[in-house]
Parts: structure tokens; sequence; C-alpha cells
């Protein structure tokens, strides 16, 4: 793993800390978490007070507060969510490809309160192509062939964007960097006419719809490991 690139597969202990015999402990945390963030604690006290409770360590916490929102905003995310065929997806594409990278790779994924899967692995300022990218590639071309366009958005300050792009470009999409995804993608989406692709959850709250890109696709995964805390 080259420093600051994100280690797409499991960790050691992930078995222990994430299988199905910590399941169970992981949906508690879950709701504690869920119930403290609906109450308006901090996101930062509530983790500290559900881990230090539950005795998660770092990489447990990480899961349930990437599978965690507020019964509303769960709520709000369904019914804002609609299907591709015929949409116009702008697709958050870091977000996106790291996470089905990551299944990928035998790395879990967390199912979170929304319904909708996210990686523990996250981009922090560099990501390289690595030996599942173009499968992975090659199964969000599938699932996004039924939309009538497609814009990827890709974060310019984090390595090799650009030659990602590229590569995108070759397959035929529309894809450029841009210095705040978040924000480009939120606004390309305000006027109705684009849905998004992504799992953030702060960006999903300012969609006014969304498609669930990664689900279809790991679905296709078959030893996909899915951690429910849904």
């Amino acid at each position: 793993m080259t420093p600051g690139t994100p280690d797409r597969g499991a960790h050691p202990g992930d078995a222990e800390l994430l299988g199905p015999a910590a399941l169970p402990r992981l949906r508690e945390a879950s709701a504690d978490l869920a119930w403290l963030l609906g109450r308006g604690y901090a996101e930062t006290a509530a983790l500290a007070l559900v881990g230090d409770r539950f005795q998660l360590p770092a990489r447990a916490r990480t899961a349930v507060l990437r599978g965690t929102c507020t019964a509303e905003h769960a709520r709000s995310r369904r019914e804002r969510r609609v299907s591709i065929p015929r949409r116009q997806v702008v697709v958050d594409g870091f977000n996106v490809l790291v996470t089905v990278e990551s299944a990928l790779a035998g790395a879990p994924l967390v199912r979170g309160t929304d319904g909708l899967l996210r990686d523990l692995a996250g981009v922090h300022g560099a990501w390289r192509s690595m030996a599942w990218t173009e499968r992975a590639l090659d199964r969000l071309a599938e699932v996004l062939a039924p939309a009538a366009a497609v814009r990827w958005l890709l974060d310019r300050p984090v390595a090799h964007s650009g030659r990602l792009a590229s590569r995108l470009r070759d397959r035929g999409f529309d894809a450029e960097t841009v210095w705040d995804v978040d924000a480009t993608l939120a606004a390309t989406c305000a006027e109705g006419t684009w849905v998004g692709a992504t799992a953030d959850g702060p960006l999903l709250g300012r969609l006014p719809a969304a498609v669930d890109l990664v689900g279809p696709v790991v679905v296709r995964i078959p030893d996909a490991w899915i951690v429910d805390l849904g």
C-alpha cells in the first residue's frame, strides 16, 4: 500500500470485528448512535459515547458511523431514490468506484440504515489503479448502460484523478476533474434534470433525487462481504 493510497482489501481482524458473531453488537451500537444523532448530539461525541459503551475498536467505530443515520434521514433518502433507466446520472466518481473496488477486493462493505453500501477505505489525497479497477469500471458501465446520459465527477486534488478521467472518456463517458465534487454535483442536480449517484450522507441531503449505483453492481459479486446494519 502506497502512503496516502486507500487500502481496498480486508484488514487483519475484520472477520472478528465485522463478522457474523459481531453483527448483533454492531446493530445495537448503530441503533444507539442513530437515537443520539436524532436528538441533536454531535456526531463525534455520540460516536465516542457509543463506541466506549460497546468497547468498539476504531475500525468497528468507522463501520458503525458510516452505516448509521437518523431515522428521518434514512426515510428521506429512501423516498428520494429513483431508478437508473432513462435518467441523466452524475456520478460521485471516487465515492462509487472505490466502494466497488473494495467489494471486488474482498473488503467488507457496510449496508447502512438507509439501505446504501459504503466502503471502509475512502480516498485520502491519492488514488491508484489496482488489479480490480478495470473490472469495477466494467461492472459500473453495465449498470449505467440504461441511463440516458452519464457524467463522472472526480476530485481534482486527488492524485491520478486526471488519468482516471481519461480512462472514463475512453469508455465513452463524460468525465471531468473538479475542485469541489460535492458542490458541482449538487448544483448539477439542483435543476432537476440530473440525478446523483453517491453514498455520501451530507451530499445526499442536498440532492432532490439520487440513484443507488453501487447496490446493483455489488449484488452481482457472489462473494461480496456485506455488514448489514440496516
